[in-house]
C-alpha cells in the first residue's frame, strides 16, 4: 500500500485540548483502519508541526478522506506527502531511462 507523511497542526481547539491527544490519535487509528488505511506511527514533536503521522492507504483518495474526516473534527490541520520506499523510487528512477 501507499505510504503517507502527514504533519499536523493543532488548531486553537486541539491545543486548548492538548490533554486529550493520545486518546485522538487512538480513534484517529481507528477510523484509517475503517477506510482501509493503517497508521503505522503518530510523533508529537516541537518546531513548526505538533506531530507527524505516518499511514498507509490503499490510494490517494483514501488517504485524502480520513485527512478530511480527521480535519473535520476541528483539531487539527494538515498537509500529506505521499512516500516512497527504495524499491519504489528504484520503480520512479527506471521510468526516466
Amino acid at each position: 500500500m501507499p505510504t503517507y507523511v502527514t504533519l499536523y497542526s493543532w488548531t486553537e481547539q486541539g491545543i486548548k485540548n492538548f490533554r486529550d491527544t493520545t486518546e485522538r490519535a487512538k480513534a484517529a487509528t481507528a477510523q484509517a483502519e475503517k477506510m482501509g488505511g493503517r497508521i503505522t506511527q503518530f510523533l508529537w514533536t516541537s518546531g513548526a508541526y505538533d506531530i507527524v503521522g505516518i499511514a498507509e492507504f490503499p490510494d490517494d483518495q483514501s488517504a485524502s478522506a480520513f485527512n478530511l474526516a480527521l480535519a473535520s473534527g476541528g483539531n487539527v490541520r494538515s498537509t500529506t506527502m505521499r512516500a516512497y520506499d527504495d524499491r519504489e523510487m528504484a520503480a520512479v528512477i527506471a521510468k526516466t531511462r
